[in-house]
């Protein structure tokens, strides 16, 4: 099992309003592939966050293996959301993966 973990920092430009729509629409859009891609055993998106914290939102997901993982980035369902739910309203990503 691999695990995936992302932080993101979403851009300044956005009110905290926006950012609060934006966060909605990352998580929405991403458990929203529960179930629709192989491989992925879970997927869950963290926007409630702590004040010592320095990103936005994390995404937190489980994959059966590495080439699972592989899979899922190039899928055209997780592409759809990066593309229109993440990467436009994102300053920084950082991204760790691991085997559990």
């Amino acid at each position: 099992m691999v695990r995936h973990v992302i932080v993101w920092t979403i851009k300044d430009e956005y009110s905290e309003a926006e950012k609060e729509e934006i966060k909605a629409g990352i998580k929405a859009g991403l458990e929203g592939l529960t179930g629709k891609i192989p491989g992925l055993v879970e997927i869950k998106v963290n926007t409630d966050k702590l004040a010592s914290s320095s990103g936005d939102a994390m995404l937190d997901s489980l994959f059966e293996s590495g080439e699972a993982l592989k899979n899922y980035s190039s899928n055209p369902l997780h592409v759809e959301v990066a593309t229109t739910k993440v990467r436009p309203f994102v300053k920084v990503r950082s991204s760790f993966d691991y085997e559990v």
